[in-house]
């Protein structure tokens, strides 16, 4: 197993004192171990077994555990249609003293040049997606493995989860997290190791925020780097200097060029002070520069480009949707010679059709569905009443109004 060292760092003032070395911790049996325990729920029996091989089978599983005590039952969770391991399973023992031995003893142990991660199962998950006691490690040297982290890390708590995360080959991507079991030994692991230095690496601690709090919380965050496009070829790093520096202290301003030297027409400018940067912003954003009309903003990461692209998609959407409320209709069950002229035929005599069409694969081959829209909601009223059911081509149609997928997943799920 990787073994970890954490040294101070030495030009981060934290003024806080290095962490012991990592400990065996009692558990609620007396005995000691190698690495500490989650909390043992009262009279728990009950095992998690995750980051299984894919290939490795409940007889496997009682061949490692049953060395340790009685087993009552073992199952390798899977899907239920290609029966394919999940790669987790859940394990009961007679009684808690075995489960907690089980989890001491053979926690990490390599099963099928895997090693394995166990923990135990809270039938209650409110704990776990609380988030409490959850903390974020990333810059994480590539060396460290699950047991390493949890061995630096249960020097500070009762640890309930701890993983690395790693890519399709087993490699860490260089950032993991540990669950405690209270807020107290998260807090106090954040203020002894966030900023040091793990094998040679200045690590950063903090809580764990989920994407939807991450998100909120980029929105909502000053700047001081801003994103300038539609430049003109013959703009210049200079030249940005110029223009942006009337509204404050500048610490660079770069074109982006090509490998030949030639410019991409957008750049960069970074600000010392963030409230400038947003001055900079409302004044020159479709301000016009040599015929072109700047584009200026907030610099984002691409993931922060794409949630607000998915933002405005979704927001159009659901315009579109509620424009066309009452006046769009599905039709499934369609005959496959039936075409675009077809249907819009069979549906005229009901009222003003304003647009018709089959659903068809990239071959052209009709999906059996399509879609009719009306100029007014009366329209398409009658439409449904007189063609749903209604023979075509010795098929029944399904007529209705057209969903959208979350209308239609919400309705599923009351019914």
């Amino acid at each position: 197993m990787a073994q970890i060292q954490v040294q101070r760092q030495q030009a981060a003032a934290t003024g806080a004192a290095a962490p012991p070395p990592p400990q065996s911790m009692p558990t609620q049996n007396g005995m000691a171990g190698g690495v500490a325990t989650g909390p043992i729920p009262l009279g728990s029996t009950s095992l998690y077994v995750g980051d299984l091989d894919l290939n490795v089978s409940e007889a496997q599983l009682a061949d490692l555990f049953g060395q340790v005590g009685q087993l009552v039952s073992i199952r390798v969770c899977r899907d239920q249609t290609t029966r394919r391991s999940l790669g987790y399973a859940y394990i009961n023992f007679t009684n808690g003293q075995e489960a907690a031995r089980a989890l001491e003893l053979l926690n990490f142990t390599p099963l099928n040049n895997s090693p394995i991660r166990i923990m135990y199962s809270h039938r209650d998950p409110s704990l776990r997606k609380s988030g409490a006691g959850n903390i974020y490690i990333k810059n994480l040297d590539k060396a460290i493995d699950h047991k390493a982290l949890h061995d630096t890390f249960s020097a500070f708590g009762n640890i309930l989860s701890c993983k690395v995360a790693t890519d399709a080959s087993g490699q860490s991507k260089g950032y993991g997290f540990v669950q405690f079991d209270t807020e107290e030994a998260a807090k106090n692991a954040i203020d002894k190791l966030n900023g040091m230095l793990i094998n040679d690496k200045q690590v950063y601690v903090g809580p764990f925020l989920r994407k939807q709090e991450r998100d909120s919380s980029t929105s909502n965050t000053r700047f001081n780097n801003v994103f300038v496009k539609n430049l003109s070829e013959s703009t210049a790093d200079e030249d940005l200097k110029n223009v942006f520096g009337e509204y404050g202290s500048i610490t660079s301003a770069v074109v982006m060029r090509d490998g030949d030297g030639k410019s991409r027409c957008f750049g960069f400018v970074n600000f010392e002070n963030a409230d400038d940067a947003a001055k900079a912003v409302e004044a020159l954003n479709g301000k016009k520069f040599d015929d072109k009309e700047w584009f200026v903003a907030k610099a984002q990461k691409k993931s922060e480009r794409e949630q607000e692209l998915k933002g405005r998609f979704e927001q159009s959407m659901k315009e579109a949707v509620d424009k066309y409320q009452g006046l769009n209709l599905y039709i499934k069950n369609l005959d496959d010679t039936i075409s675009d002229e077809m249907l819009k035929e069979m549906f005229s005599e009901f009222g003003t059709v304003t647009s018709c069409k089959v659903v068809r694969d990239p071959s052209g081959v009709s999906k059996g569905s399509g879609f009719v829209a009306f100029a007014t909601p009366e329209e398409a009223s009658r439409a449904i009443n007189e063609m749903n059911g209604k023979m075509i081509v010795s098929k029944p149609l399904y007529v209705a109004h057209a969903q959208r997928k979350e209308e239609r997943r919400a309705r599923l799920q009351v019914q």
